[in-house]
């Protein structure tokens, strides 16, 4: 069954399916949120969103060997460009149930979502 974030995404221009920040604040429970940037980014002045994952794009792959493809998946970055392309990765590797959140962490703190780790705080 497809978790209600997955189904509530719309398809980008490229065809990634995203979800807003805000519907990723709501409709997020049960499903795992997995943040692509680097370490010094998810700790940085832009936080990260509670409860997600620290997975840098360039270990995406290997790490999701491991993963459930039936899994709901929500990938985030500062900007939603390096989300996407983990999005359209795990889409080639047959991961079913991922979204990209559109405009990243920048949207998500723009929006006045809550955040933790910012500058190592919570």
């Amino acid at each position: 069954m497809t978790h209600v974030l997955i189904a509530a995404a719309v398809r980008s221009p490229e065809g990634i399916p995203e979800v807003t920040p805000q519907q990723v604040q709501s409709m997020a429970e049960g499903a795992r949120i997995v943040d692509v940037r680097e370490v010094n980014e998810f700790t940085g002045e832009l936080g990260h969103i509670p409860g997600a994952e620290l997975v840098p794009l360039g270990t995406i792959e290997h790490a999701a060997n491991e993963w459930d493809k039936l899994a709901p998946l929500v990938m985030v970055c500062r900007s939603g460009g390096r989300s996407g392309r983990a999005t359209q990765t795990l889409k080639r590797m047959g991961f079913t149930e991922v979204v990209n959140m559109t405009g990243g962490m920048l949207a998500y703190n723009a929006a006045g979502l809550e955040v933790e780790g910012k500058n190592g705080g919570k």
